[in-house]
């Protein structure tokens, strides 16, 4: 029996990554805030022939979710002649609001709405470090500093 999540699940940096590669209308949604893209880095698909669309799920500092979240993706997806069965793969630094993203997508009617679970800089060390043992960064995958 499948429970429902209010979206249409949970997958790690590596498959995200697989997913874009493989499904031609894929996307990813970078729900960080501007100030993690310039400070942190950002994913970087040029490598796959794909851009990633940026939207900040909550701006910093933090004041609660941005109004215009829903508007601001769908209209992105609209530009690209995108329908709501299109695969979005939602991303934010450990997987927390890019699941909240996920879920306000699919209730705006897109069905394939993915949080990437361990994020882009993943959990926390032993040492109180990010972006060494899980997420889009300790998996090698393609990112630059904007």
């Amino acid at each position: 029996m499948r429970i429902d999540t209010g979206y249409a699940g949970d997958i790690d940096a590596q498959g995200a990554f697989e997913a874009l590669e493989t499904q031609q209308n894929a996307v990813l949604v970078d729900v960080r805030t501007q100030a993690e893209w310039t400070f942190v880095g950002i994913p970087d698909l040029s490598t796959i022939g794909k851009d990633t669309a940026f939207a900040e799920w909550q701006s910093f500092p933090p004041s609660g979710p941005n109004p215009d979240f829903v508007k601001d993706v769908v209209g992105f997806l609209e530009k690209k002649g995108l329908d709501p069965a299109t695969p979005i793969y939602f991303l934010c630094r450990s997987g927390a609001r890019s699941k909240a993203a996920a879920i306000a997508l699919t209730q705006a009617g897109y069905t394939n709405c993915f949080n990437i679970s361990d994020g882009f800089e993943g959990a926390l060390d032993a040492e109180g470090h990010r972006g060494l043992q899980s997420g889009w960064k300790a998996a090698k995958l393609p990112w630059k500093q904007n």
